[in-house]
């Protein structure tokens, strides 16, 4: 009960029963020093059923400790929701029991003070305005606007938040399996390039990162020649062969290559791929395909090699422009091939056999000589290409015991029973390079089934003084000297000779070719094989029938 309060005092009957002094007595508890003047009312004659205000006090405390030992007592008074106020007007100290802010009731019971819902009291128990609602707490409430304009604003908030939160979750799972991706590239990667060779070529040969003209080979990435192919588009095929296709490219510096990607390859085409790289990196003639570099970061090695613009000779020569076997070119223009230009093109050839075979530190053989692998430039400059099945051969061999490997038709008869390999392998297939050059034909045809071979049909007429009648007639009707021509064609039968010791070395038909261009036209010697064409590098085949100090300066040693 309060300290203070206001006591309403009713008249009792004690007429009878009260005091015999006084039938009308009134007894008070009220605040010692209170005035007399407060009980005036009560003076006088009582009036039956009379009512008087009146102020009592009545100071009471429970105990006499304070809150805060009270509270940690089993006897602690106060009930839930309430607080403890000690009393200070006593010495011996005591407290009282009030309600929290917020609750109403008697704080004395255990559940005495009960929250009071300011929402459904009269206006005036909160302050929230017109337009906000009353939402009732314990001990307290909250007004929340209760307009369309905010609720819509909370679901726009909501919304975003949700959003912003989806679109962060995408990015990293889209940021780690991009990293996963990544990483098993990189593995992969790595085991291609050491399936490919990388190890072994990285031991043979120095690379660089950079393709800047040097003539070291480039290690190119994946993804450079992708972009430079258009992605190995099909409008960047130069063309299509039994061992893979050839893509047109452009280089970030701006280059023209061509770049080869094998068919799927077995251990063997590997082997062969390698070998290429290593002879090649060791070749720097102009009449020699220059090899740029390779990538082998991918599940088929790619070669990158020069770009040779106007086709191969068997294009040329038989017609089939649209087909051509070797794709390092672009598809070649109509014209056809004049006796000089063959001529100049089997001298080229032949020189850049006989550096091969003579001039390289160790000689090289190429294995695989035919019309379809000698490429034209956009002057006719002749070079030799494809070198997969090229062989290194000691200077202390003579010949080379192999699993025989080739094109037939182009191939040495001796080699195909035997095995053996020597440079008089390239000096057939060459010489039927030249009874292709002299007669346009094919070296088998498919149409004819007896056909016998351009080789022996060549030999045969030949040997019967009748060789006019296979020779091409569309290069033979201008010519002034007809010698020149028949001169060539017995060089052919010579290097066709089925005996491999009665050949000549290519030296001596590089030497031969050369007296007969300036027989037949009026070439200085020491403008032999230029025919105003810029040369590629300072490693031109030299005219004459020996290696220069100039041809082994220019043939990189292999160790």
């Amino acid at each position: 009960m309060p300290r203070i309060l206001f006591a309403s005092i009713q008249t009792m009957n004690t007429e009878k029963t009260s005091w015999t002094s006084s039938n009308c007595t009134y007894l008070l508890v009220v605040e010692k020093g209170i005035a007399e003047s407060e009980f005036t009312q009560l003076l006088g004659k009582c009036k039956k059923d009379d009512y008087y205000n009146v102020r009592q006090a009545v100071n009471w405390v429970i105990g006499n400790v304070s809150c805060d030992k009270a509270t940690r007592t089993p006897k602690y008074a106060c009930g839930k929701n309430s607080r403890c106020v000690d009393d200070t007007t006593r010495p011996t100290e005591g407290y009282r029991c009030n309600c929290s802010p917020g609750y109403q009731g008697n704080p004395y019971l255990p559940n005495g003070c009960q929250d009071i819902n300011e929402c459904a009291s009269q206006k005036g128990k909160h302050s929230c305005p017109n337009d906000a609602r009353c939402i009732n707490t314990p001990g307290s409430f909250l007004c929340e606007p209760n307009d369309a304009k905010h609720m819509l604003t909370i679901q726009l908030s909501l919304g975003v938040v949700a959003a912003v939160t989806f679109v962060i979750l995408i990015a990293v799972c889209l940021w780690l399996r991009k990293r996963l991706q990544k990483r098993e590239e990189k593995k992969a990667k790595q085991k291609f390039f050491k399936r490919n060779g990388g190890l072994l070529l990285r031991q043979r040969i120095p690379f660089s990162k950079e393709s800047n003209g040097s003539s070291l080979l480039k290690l190119f990435f994946k993804e450079e020649l992708e972009k430079a192919t258009d992605n190995f588009s099909e409008s960047r095929i130069l063309g299509k062969g039994g061992a893979g296709t050839v893509y047109k490219g452009m280089l970030s510096d701006g280059s023209i290559v061509a770049v080869k990607k094998s068919n799927k390859m077995e251990e063997d085409q590997i082997e062969q791929f390698i070998n290429e790289i290593l002879i090649l990196s060791q070749i720097n003639h102009r009449h020699i395909v220059k090899v740029l570099g390779c990538c082998l970061e991918i599940e088929v090695p790619l070669l990158v090699y020069e770009y040779i613009s106007n086709g191969t000779l068997s294009s040329h020569i038989h017609g089939n422009l649209s087909h051509n076997s070797d794709p390092t070119v672009s598809k070649p223009s109509t014209m056809i091939l004049s006796w000089d230009h063959r001529l100049r093109i089997a001298a080229e050839v032949a020189g850049a056999l006989s550096y091969m075979h003579s001039c390289a530190s160790t000689p090289i053989l190429h294995r695989d000589i035919k019309s379809s692998n000698i490429l034209l430039d956009d002057t006719f400059r002749a070079v030799i290409s494809d070198f997969g099945l090229s062989r290194l051969l000691s200077v202390d061999k003579t010949h080379l015991t192999t699993l025989v490997g080739g094109t037939f038709g182009y191939m040495d008869p001796q080699y195909f029973r035997s095995g053996k390999l020597n440079d008089k392998c390239d000096v057939y297939a060459f010489g039927v390079v030249l009874a292709e050059l002299l007669t346009s034909q094919r070296v088998v045809s498919s149409n004819i089934i007896e056909d016998p071979g351009l080789v022996k049909r060549f030999t045969l007429l030949l040997k019967q003084n009748l060789i006019f009648e296979i020779l091409d007639t569309k290069i033979i009707k201008d010519l002034e000297d007809e010698k020149v021509i028949l001169a060539v064609a017995k060089l052919a039968n010579r290097c066709l000779n089925s005996n491999a010791r009665r050949r000549p070395g290519m030296k001596e038909v590089a030497a031969e070719l050369d007296q007969l261009r300036k027989r037949g036209q009026d070439i200085p010697h020491d403008e032999c094989f230029q025919d105003n064409i810029s040369p590629r590098s300072e490693s031109s085949y030299s005219c004459k029938s020996y290696c220069t100090e100039e041809d082994n300066q220019n043939s990189v040693s292999h160790d």
